[in-house]
């Protein structure tokens, strides 16, 4: 990384809403708080959860530009691009590595799956995924509490199927299109 904590908070503050930034910083304590739960890098899931959504207000059509013009280190998932709501997760690598020199793969692999996911996660990108789901500076609480449950019951796969069932529901009733990502996910950890 070539840049610190301040000037990453500042670029957001600049960059995001006030709301995307409060649900920022939110992710990154629930991502550092995780991660020692589960014995992973505290400081990295902390930076993780700080910068997951770095892309998540840039304009739909500068996302897509930067996906496509750097699909060779972020290929995409079938049917990804039909979905804006998730565009930012790739979009974000990018600008993750360009605009903040971040080289750790961890850090990039948690950004990149954040929002659909993928099958065999790491623990690292579990905790990314799930902390940005149940932050409490902006998730409502009867949200995220099912979802709290089932990691403290059963772990974090219980957790991440509870966060499918919800987000397929959700997709549902928003008449959106389903990722065949996310699909497979749910029916991997069922």
């Amino acid at each position: 990384m070539n840049c610190t904590i301040d000037y990453l908070n500042n670029w957001l503050k600049a960059n995001l809403t006030e709301e995307r930034y409060e649900h920022s910083l939110g992710t990154a304590e629930c991502a550092k708080k995780l991660a020692k739960e589960y014995g992973l890098d505290e400081n990295k899931a902390y930076l993780a959860g700080l910068i997951h959504d770095c892309a998540k207000c840039l304009p739909k059509d500068e996302c897509v530009k930067i996906i496509k013009d750097n699909i060779s280190f972020c290929p995409l998932e079938e049917g990804e691009l039909e979905n804006y709501k998730t565009h930012h997760a790739p979009a974000g690598v990018c600008v993750a590595k360009k605009e903040f020199g971040i080289d750790d793969e961890e850090i990039l692999s948690a950004i990149r799956w954040h929002t659909i996911g993928k099958i065999d996660m790491s623990e690292f990108d579990k905790i990314i995924f799930l902390a940005d789901k149940i932050e409490e500076r902006t998730r409502p609480k009867e949200m995220i509490i099912p979802i709290k449950e089932a990691i403290t019951e059963r772990g974090l796969d219980a957790g991440l199927l509870v966060c499918y069932k919800n987000t397929i529901k959700s997709l549902v009733d928003r008449d959106l299109k389903i990722c065949k990502t996310t699909i497979d996910i749910y029916n991997h950890l069922m």
